[in-house]
């Protein structure tokens, strides 16, 4: 499976929380992001008014505030899976004291599609970053690209990350634990009607299942998430 417009993005947008760096794009459909947020700091509470975002706790815990009510937030802990639809004011804290790290999914792309209600960083009713807080590095660990020869992965933490491409879900236990980000694919009902596609964050058995009951109309492309055993 050949992606077309797709590339490996190395910019590094450093926020007063710490840094995201853009993982991968795919034309102006998808973009995964992977966020680093320094202990007991936090994002601003925002929303993105059109596209949905998506997140994967990859190491560290969360604590997450949905809506503009300090009162309405929870924890999460990694390979928890949160999806956050249009509008819908939200901000992440890391509250474990080595920071946290998450992959987050943004679907469509648009870094101007936001709006900021608070900040404690002063950036209240401001705009996405630009370029001056942007740098290109090649100093990392962590990298996805998309390749037909191999799949790419890194690990952080206890967890590992890996990109595959995905025909059908057969291999796929029932017990399989891992959380999926589709990037590519859509499954589709008898009349052509969308069940799931990109821009979606889901258990991987739920892709098995739905696959089963319905026909894959693209192939898949995903990034999957899954707990290191501790030996």
């Amino acid at each position: 499976m050949i992606i077309k417009d797709s590339y490996y993005d190395d910019r590094i947008v450093f926020k007063p929380w710490g840094f995201e760096h853009m993982l991968l794009r795919i034309k102006n459909e998808v973009l995964i992001k992977y966020l680093n947020i320094e202990y007991n700091k936090q994002t601003s509470l925002h929303s993105h008014p059109t596209k949905k975002t998506g997140f994967i706790i990859l190491n560290g815990k969360a604590l997450v505030q949905y809506g503009i009510y300090r009162s309405n937030n929870k924890v999460y802990n990694p390979l928890s899976r949160l999806v956050i639809r249009p509008g819908l004011f939200h901000s992440i804290k890391a509250i474990s004291k080595k920071g946290l790290q998450v992959l987050e999914l943004e679907s469509p792309v648009d870094q101007n599609d936001l709006i900021r209600l608070s900040d404690k960083y002063g950036r209240k009713f401001k705009s996405y970053e630009g370029k001056n807080f942007t740098t290109k590095s090649n100093n990392i660990n962590y990298k996805l690209e998309i390749n037909n020869k191999k799949n790419h992965s890194f690990t952080i933490g206890n967890t590992f990350v890996q990109i595959e491409k995905k025909k059908n879900f057969k291999d796929i236990k029932k017990n399989d634990l891992t959380t999926s980000a589709i990037l590519k694919g859509e499954i589709v009902d008898k009349k052509g009607q969308s069940v799931i596609k990109h821009g979606e964050i889901v258990k991987t058995t739920t892709l098995k299942i739905l696959s089963s009951l319905f026909r894959i109309k693209v192939p898949f492309l995903i990034i999957r998430v899954s707990q290191i055993k501790k030996k």
